[in-house]
């Protein structure tokens, strides 16, 4: 897995401020080198989990990059990228708002925000909208010219959820919020419980069959009905676990993968499993921990585990068709389907391929050099990765 440096360190208190939150991450980050590394804070051993050094292999399949557009860095959060009605949106910390032609790369306009952002864009093609410091959400139309504003209840580190006419988003307190997509107005809200530790990632939103599927801290995976938010069902990914608080970090992990009939999610020190999108009954579920999430195909349930290894699940029964651990503890990215590949990005920036069949290596592309820790999305025949500093790369596979 993952050092547990890096792990911990995404753990703080939401209950307490940013100041004291730095403070807990720092204390989080101490403790779990102490505990479960068995080292101390200041020891030069080696790290015991170095990433692994790239494969050799000969490439079978052509890959290129399409396109690729400067957006601005990420700083301290992950910025997904949004695809709809033909158009990548991407959004930078700085408050930089983009949408690009996602056939040729170009782009369509560049707006700023209000306020410095914290997640990724939301969007249905029409409505664009972003979140920023202490819970506003800023909405522009589909030629960037901003329409309303709204105030979430605390930190919004999620890309908000849009469709159906309503904006959806998740505050770090744990309130889900709906808004009118047309006017901002708030349409409901629903509180969950907050756990005393979860870790400092973006639990993601999707939208269909008029229902919000809402990633939770705390394991859970949540479906509130569009139109008032109330529950329709809700389902255990993980269980917290253990005698400690960083040992019962349980959380869904990423976006959730929506499927016709299905929808498929992932938790930290829990487990990967796909549900049915009416009721929440289990199709299958397996023993596993991912803090990046999961995507599917028609075939196949993809996801990269803490410690780097790729697996592809038979997405009918669930069982592990492969898996491929040449990849160990280099922080990968969510997996996603492109072409005849498999493609998911890492730490310093590459983007690997693999076969969908068995998971072995078929071709291999480089960046920018920086972390690719944010979903990536499917636009087209085409993947869009983007990176830590800000680049937004199209990949297509021949």
């Amino acid at each position: 897995m993952r050092s547990a440096t890096a792990t911990a360190a995404k753990a703080t208190p939401f209950a307490r401020s940013r100041s004291a939150g730095k403070l807990a991450l720092k204390l989080a980050a101490a403790a779990a080198v102490v505990a479960l590394s068995g080292c101390s804070w200041f020891s030069s051993k080696k790290d015991p989990n170095p990433p692994a050094p790239l494969v050799e292999f000969s490439q079978k399949l052509r890959v290129q990059t399409a396109w690729s557009v400067s957006v601005g860095r990420a700083g301290n959060f992950a910025f997904t990228p949004a695809y709809a009605a033909g158009s990548v949106f991407a959004a930078a910390a700085d408050g930089t708002v983009v949408r690009i032609n996602a056939e040729n790369g170009q782009t369509i306009w560049r707006v700023r925000a209000d306020m410095p952002l914290t997640a990724g864009v939301g969007t249905d093609g029409s409505t664009v909208v972003v979140v920023g410091e202490k819970g506003q959400v800023q909405a522009f139309d589909a030629s960037g010219k901003p329409t309303w504003k709204a105030q979430a209840s605390s930190e919004v580190l999620s890309a908000p959820a849009v469709g159906e006419g309503v904006v959806v988003v998740r505050s770090i307190d744990n309130r889900v919020i709906a808004f009118d997509a047309d006017n901002g107005s708030r349409r409901w809200m629903a509180q969950r419980n907050v756990p005393s530790l979860t870790l400092r990632n973006a639990p993601g939103i999707v939208i269909g069959s008029q229902t919000a599927f809402v990633a939770l801290p705390g394991g859970r995976l949540s479906a509130l009905a569009l139109n008032n938010g109330g529950p329709r069902w809700e389902v255990p990914v993980g269980d917290p676990r253990g005698t400690t608080e960083l040992e019962r970090i349980s959380d869904v992990s990423g976006v959730p993968a929506l499927g016709a009939r299905d929808i498929c999610a992932v938790a930290y020190q829990g487990r990967i499993g796909c549900f049915d999108l009416i009721n929440g009954n289990v199709r299958w579920i397996k023993e596993f921990s991912s803090d990046v999430g999961v995507s599917l195909d028609d075939s196949y349930v993809y996801a990269a585990d803490v410690g780097g290894v790729v697996t592809g699940f038979a997405r009918d029964t669930g069982a592990a068709v492969w898996r491929n651990d040449k990849l160990k503890n280099r922080q990968l990215s969510t997996p996603v389907g492109v072409g005849r590949a498999v493609a998911v990005g890492d730490y310093q920036g590459y983007i690997h391929f693999l076969s969908p069949e068995d998971g072995s290596f078929v071709a291999r592309l480089s960046s920018d050099g920086s972390p690719i820790q944010a979903p990536p999305v499917k636009a087209g025949q085409s993947a869009v990765f983007q990176t830590k500093s800000g680049t937004v790369v199209a990949v297509v596979t021949e």
